[in-house]
């Protein structure tokens, strides 16, 4: 039953982001990270994970830019069914990857897990409960699970729910952030 009100919401939040433009979605992004910017769990992080933003998700590209000169910025790398973190030193190192088509880094595994302080993550959806949902392969679930970094999650407004369908695998964001 879950899994079918997931599906069904995955294709609704499809559907709605198809009606706004890449030109709006960076607008909207760019929105969210001044708002992150601005937190004190930001500022006083000095390791902070992100990700390498698809075309239909907040838009991550200039921040991670912006910010690998005075911040560690991990990024993940799909292996399998299990994201491998890597350090991003610049764009020279990304290279596509096999699982979803983006750029990821390459390099040496990032394996000090427990000393990132700030896990930026996407969802498909999240609820004012802090629940979020990822694409159903709860690659961030696993890992997640393994840390005791803050958690973010980042979305569009449309994006956030009264309440979301979750089941026992899903991680809690400690807060949500939106445009």
């Amino acid at each position: 039953m879950i899994n079918e009100e997931k599906k069904s919401l995955r294709k609704k939040i499809k559907m709605i982001k198809a009606n706004f433009s890449l030109e709006s979605k960076i607008e909207k992004s760019k929105l969210i990270w001044k708002k992150i910017e601005s937190l004190k769990v930001f500022q006083d992080s000095k390791i902070v994970m992100l990700y390498w933003s698809m075309s239909n998700e907040v838009f991550t590209h200039e921040f991670i830019l912006k910010w690998v000169k005075s911040k560690r910025i991990i990024l993940p790398s799909v292996q399998g069914d299990v994201l491998i973190l890597k350090e991003f030193n610049g764009f020279q190192n990304m290279k596509v990857g096999e699982s979803f088509g983006i750029l990821e880094p390459q390099g040496m595994d990032f394996m000090e897990i427990n000393s990132i302080d700030l896990i930026i993550v996407p969802g498909v959806a999240f609820d004012i409960k802090n629940n979020r949902m990822g694409r159903g392969k709860a690659y961030y679930d696993k890992l997640l699970l393994s840390t005791k970094a803050y958690k973010l999650g980042v979305c569009f407004d449309f994006q956030l729910f009264k309440k979301i369908p979750v089941d026992e695998f899903d991680v809690k964001m400690d807060k949500i952030i939106t445009d």
